[in-house]
């Protein structure tokens, strides 16, 4: 139970931060949902006007049961469904069972008791007439068919445009139900600040007061250790207002399910958990996920301090981290870059560090539901600040390579290689497409999570998936060139640090390294130099086709010296060409190809095993490195640059 004892305390922190109270965690006994329709009445319950709302969620007041029903009866006490509010809503041949009686009673209990407050019972005054349909009917909120039933659907034959109504509510197959609009009161008099009942403090501590004497048995609370009055029910929508997925559950009053040793119905012999105590850290975790979670449909990650200070969000690349300062020394590509990205980052911690105290704690978790009703935790891990900070560094120390990404320079958008370690949704995107299922990628993120807040190696199916992909370069369509760019940059972060963390580690620079005679990174760069020299000559003529390097990467990949023959020999009609218009140029190209055969061992040349990631970082460092060569003129810069 120590993550919900976690966001317990977190929520009690969060209420002292200085920031306004719409932006702290929801209060206790109150839960967040999307208004539909907003009904303005004056202190004497008398209905004035209405309208539809669009997009507007609201922090209403709710019972423990309401705050998580799915199904059945539980009332919210002030804002809700026609279904519960409106006594006419079987008059009108609502589809659904009609809750009124219910509503009014716990309402009427709440305006007799002595926390209530005037506008209040302005709103129960209305609701007693029974009249909310015909009203808002009348006011064209609601429609009707001919034999004043409610409409499901608008008519396809009326001309008129859909009234908002009918926008606003969600349909299924095709159809809608009028009574689920939920519906919020405006109470207006001279003598109130706010009229809006959802936005004024006293109603929600008016509430809060009256619903904490109406509490369940006491008994001994798990997370505080206390004797507390005991949740029987625990809220559900902490991912987004429809999300009726619980963490804690019980409902084995009927059906009978497998209790092992428990012989009780609610569940309380296995976990006691008080009422006070499970709706504070709900709601802390909400706030969480809404304020700095990472979603991925229904998966959940989200990282904070349990003082609520700002710590690094571990989910997100290096160049989204860093300041604009920072992503601009990436444009460069000499090797020094990566001391520069080094400090950088190195500075960027040490800023949280000096935050952080020693003693905060800092939380991971992880959720995802495999039932539109329950919810699991998949991940949970509590770090000290500098153990998390130094985890989160080494991430991005070693996953960090070029980058393809946009970002503003003197007031232009442009395409930049950046230093930074790719985002984890990149990195799924570049292993198995676009197209992946949303099981892949929670499957996936689950496996590279702990590879960034506990620097476990990489998977290495994950690296060779990327790998694979980038070669197969003829696998993109001819309007994807953009796309291969990407994916090249992550598959060579992913192969640069999962050597790292392999024992015995291999650390590459961040840069072109003209000394290293390994047989996979020569390789490399000889595809990169041929490639070079191919697309100028193609430039020069206007023409606009793939290289014979990038049809046959991967082929050369699998055999690169039989490949490299065939490469080899398709130059030299590119050669004769260039020696015309771009002799400076095609002079260093040619150079370079003798430099890099000329360190090869013949042995190792003349074997066509097939080559490891090795071969991309150094086709990729060679590539920028040729890309960003001032020694032929602006005309032999490629489209390949753009």
């Amino acid at each position: 139970m120590s993550w919900l004892s976690s966001l317990y305390a977190t929520y009690e922190k969060a209420q002292q931060l200085d920031i306004s109270d719409d932006l702290k965690p929801l209060p206790i006994s109150h839960t967040l949902q999307n208004a539909h329709i907003k009904v303005t009445i004056d202190l004497d319950g008398n209905f004035k006007r209405a309208e539809v709302l669009e997009k507007m969620q609201i922090v209403l007041p709710a019972t423990e049961k309401s705050a998580g029903r799915s199904s059945g009866e539980a009332p919210h006490p002030l804002a809700d469904k026609i279904q519960y509010v409106a006594g006419d809503y079987a008059v009108f041949g609502g589809l659904k069972n009609a809750y009124y009686q219910g509503y009014l009673d716990q309402l009427t209990a709440w305006c007799t008791s002595e926390f209530a407050l005037e506008q209040v019972r302005a709103v129960q005054k209305y609701v007693e007439k029974g009249c909310l349909v015909a009203d808002l009917i009348a006011e064209k909120i609601l429609f009707v068919d001919a034999e004043n039933k409610l409409l499901t659907s608008w008519p396809k034959e009326s001309d008129l445009e859909p009234p908002k109504i009918f926008k606003v509510l969600p349909k299924e197959a095709g159809s809608l139900d009028q009574g689920n609009a939920l519906v919020c009161w405006n109470v207006e008099d001279v003598k109130f600040l706010t009229s809006e009942t959802w936005l004024n403090p006293d109603i929600q501590s008016s509430w809060i007061q009256y619903d904490s004497q109406t509490a369940g048995q006491q008994g001994l609370c798990y997370i505080t250790g206390k004797v507390m009055p005991l949740a029987s029910n625990h809220p559900a929508k902490l991912r987004h207002t429809g999300d009726k997925a619980k963490l804690i559950s019980s409902n084995d009053s009927s059906g009978f399910t497998f209790r092992g040793r428990f012989t009780d119905a609610s569940g309380d012999q296995a976990a006691s958990i008080a009422y006070d105590v499970t709706q504070k850290s709900h709601n802390a975790l909400r706030w969480l996920i809404s304020r700095q979670g990472y979603r991925n449909g229904d998966q959940a990650v989200v990282a904070w301090a349990l003082s609520c200070k700002e710590i690094p969000d571990p989910m997100t690349m290096s160049f989204d981290l860093l300041s604009d300062e920072a992503s601009q020394l990436a444009i460069d590509h000499s090797i020094d870059i990566g001391k520069k990205f080094g400090l950088e980052l190195k500075k960027y911690i040490a800023g949280y560090k000096a935050k952080l105290d020693q003693s905060d704690s800092v939380i991971i978790i992880g959720l995802d539901s495999a039932t539109p009703g329950r919810m699991g935790v998949t991940y949970y891990q509590e770090f000290m600040p500098e153990e998390y900070l130094s985890r989160i560094e080494k991430w991005h120390q070693d996953f960090a390579w070029f980058q393809r990404v946009k970002q503003e320079i003197n007031g232009k958008e442009q395409t930049t290689w950046s230093i930074s370690t790719p985002a984890p949704k990149s990195i799924y995107e570049a292993i198995f497409g676009s197209t992946i299922s949303d099981s892949l990628k929670k499957q996936t993120i689950e496996r590279i999570l702990p590879c960034i807040v506990e620097a476990v190696p990489f998977p290495r199916d994950l690296m060779q998936g990327a790998v694979r992909r980038a070669i197969n370069r003829q696998g993109y369509k001819s309007d994807e060139g953009w796309l291969w760019e990407k994916n090249l940059g992550i598959a060579c972060a992913l192969f640069k640090g999962f050597k790292k963390r392999q024992i015995p580690s291999k650390e590459y620079e961040m840069g072109l390294e003209k000394e290293n005679s390994s047989r996979d990174y020569l390789f490399g760069r000889l595809l990169a130099i041929a490639e070079k020299i191919e697309e100028t000559a193609l430039y020069v003529a206007g023409e606009n086709r793939s290289t014979t390097a990038a049809r046959l990467m991967q082929r050369f990949a699998d055999r690169p010296f039989s490949t490299w023959r065939n490469i080899e020999l398709a130059l030299n009609p590119y050669i004769q060409r260039l020696k015309v218009t771009r002799g400076r140029f095609l002079h260093k190209r040619l150079t370079e190809l003798d430099e890099v055969m000329g360190m090869f061992n013949s042995a190792e040349f003349n074997s066509d095993k097939s080559l490891s990631g090795e071969f991309l970082l150094a086709f990729h460092a060679q590539r920028l490195e040729l890309n960003k060569s001032k020694e032929d003129t602006s005309d032999s810069q490629t489209h390949s640059d753009q």
